[in-house]
């Protein structure tokens, strides 16, 4: 018998959106089909041709740069929020992490990059002002597709407006001699969008529908898009939300950067009425996610697997 063929997440081209003309109804319609299916399928797929190798790049050294500050000046981004300022903690020992809160806004990153360095960094400030727009217009796009795809176009501007976004940089050191390989335990995203981009070290592992973990290798230019559970929460349960999980290899560190987006917390997480009929019933109660976020922080929500479902989910 032939060895197994690996297992690879849709790969999705966007740069036709880019050449061609952007009212040009069938490139919009084929990419709108991958898309949705690529949810419904895997929770993700691999978005390729969104940004430059050089921009990748560029914010690759931007990230070392950064993560090799003294930690006194890593300890100046802070968050009212939880885990959304520096991170380290002995319960995950190889991973730290740093967040820009509405990164697209210039002044943030200005913020921040006078934080890091009150001497000016221009290299970080513009390469990491450029990606956050970019990645901004993919969660756009990818979204859109997917409203579209369920006849919930009515939704979508509201929905963009209740919505918020954390840049988060992340590194994760290589484990020492008897240590846990594990960079990030299992989890899901309990926001509503994931737009991921990690190095050529790799490490991010996936876990299909059938229980098997892939690991996740892609292109210079691509990025990882992963269905959150708010989104899951509004289609009720039309997508599938993956477990995924960080493996360190090798004596290499690894960097990486998520673009979350978050629903405000003035709004309710609900279902769209249209989603709820007697073939898909009610599986979430509305819930507020700054209240949800307090239970899985604080109530030991972040120790399960299903911290969602067990917070307000729907016994049919």
């Amino acid at each position: 018998m032939g060895s197994k063929v690996p297992i690879k997440l849709p790969v999705i081209d966007f740069s036709q959106l880019k050449t061609n003309d952007p009212n040009n109804h069938s490139i919009w319609e084929s990419i709108k089909t991958d898309v949705y299916k690529a949810f419904q399928d895997y929770g993700c797929f691999e978005a390729s041709s969104v940004v430059s190798i050089d921009l990748q790049e560029s914010v690759n050294d931007a990230l070392k740069e950064l993560f090799d500050l003294p930690e006194e000046t890593k300890l100046k981004n802070t968050s009212e929020i939880a885990f959304h300022g520096y991170v380290r903690s002995p319960k995950v020992p190889l991973y730290e992490s740093m967040g820009i809160g509405n990164p697209f806004i210039p002044e943030y990153v200005d913020e921040f990059t006078d934080l890091m360095w009150p001497h000016d960094n221009p290299k970080f400030r513009e390469s990491i002002k450029t990606y956050s727009k970019k990645l901004r217009e993919l969660d756009e796009i990818v979204k859109k597709m997917v409203f579209e795809s369920l006849d919930l176009e009515k939704y979508f501007g509201e929905q963009m407006k209740a919505t918020s976004y954390l840049l988060k940089v992340m590194k994760y050191r290589a484990p020492e001699p008897n240590e846990s390989d594990i960079g990030l335990h299992t989890h899901t995203d309990t926001n509503i969008m994931t737009i991921l981009h990690q190095d050529e070290i790799g490490g991010l592992e996936v876990q299909l529908k059938n229980d098997e973990w892939i690991p996740i290798k892609v292109a210079p230019n691509s990025l990882i898009v992963v269905a959150g559970e708010t989104f899951n929460v509004w289609l009720n349960g039309r997508l599938h939300v993956p477990f995924h999980r960080v493996v360190m290899s090798g004596n290499v560190a690894r960097y990486s950067l998520g673009f979350f987006s978050v629903q405000r917390s003035s709004s309710l997480v609900k279902s769209f009425y249209e989603m709820v009929d007697e073939e898909h019933p009610l599986l979430y109660k509305p819930f507020d996610y700054a209240e949800f976020l307090k239970f899985f922080y604080k109530e030991g929500g972040i120790q399960s697997k299903f911290a969602l479902k067990n917070y307000c989910g729907v016994e049919n």
